[in-house]
């Protein structure tokens, strides 16, 4: 999953970015607002946490951007203002939540996790598909009762076809989401994975959870998958 950063306050910005990495998200990071709009209607996010207060373009500033867009990026705000007025008017414009600073990584991680979750319309952290479980929060797959050994981007795939599941995605969307906004591979790595992913699950006893839909992309099969 592709997340931005958007705060004007590199220390944070920095320690943010090498967090979520080491997650196993794909992580951009801007420190005005101005940038972040430029990020945010030019690549496809599947969040952003966004600084109220930055140089050039304020982050509610932003935000009235995105919602007046129609782009339906979660967004969670942070601010140094921890006031009932402050809260609202973020959550009033379109914010899908709001963390007040300073605030503890495993917090914001967890939160981030729960909003991803929320607009994928799942509440439980796990996704079953056959014989395979897909744990959202811990960033891991088993098949039956054995975890599967992944490279994060080949989770990556899993994770977004899980957050999907039962709904088509495709190969170049598939790309959006895995990589940094100037890191994008072409649709031959993106197939590599894929096939090195497929490769694993069917070593480990899953060999039909992942569906291809010719000319429109990718699937993971819940419940009896079925070969295609």
């Amino acid at each position: 999953m592709k997340l931005l950063i958007a705060e004007d306050f590199e220390p944070l910005r920095e320690s943010l970015r090498e967090g979520l990495e080491d997650a196993g998200y794909a992580v951009d990071a801007t420190g005005d607002g101005e940038e972040a709009w430029w990020y945010l209607r030019g690549g496809t996010y599947d969040a952003v946490v966004l600084d109220i207060t930055m140089p050039k373009r304020t982050g509610l500033w932003v935000l009235d951007r995105l919602r007046e867009s129609d782009i339906d990026t979660g967004v969670i705000v942070l601010t140094a203002r921890d006031t009932l007025d402050d809260r609202v008017d973020g959550l009033n414009r379109g914010a899908d939540d709001y963390l007040v600073k300073p605030f503890a990584f495993p917090e914001l991680l967890a939160r981030l996790q729960a909003l991803l979750r929320r607009r994928a319309g799942r509440a439980a952290p796990l996704v079953h598909a056959g014989p395979v479980t897909v744990d959202l929060v811990r960033k891991q797959a088993r098949v039956g009762d054995e975890p599967v050994a992944l490279t994060p981007t080949e989770f990556g795939i899993l994770e977004a076809l899980a957050y999907a599941a039962g709904q088509v995605v495709s190969r170049a969307a598939l790309g959006e989401h895995l990589y940094r906004f100037d890191g994008e591979p072409d649709s031959n790595a993106v197939d590599v994975h894929l096939s090195q992913l497929r490769r694993k699950l069917a070593d480990a006893g899953a060999p039909d959870v992942i569906v291809t839909r010719r000319g429109y992309g990718y699937l993971l099969e819940l419940g009896n998958p079925c070969r295609h």
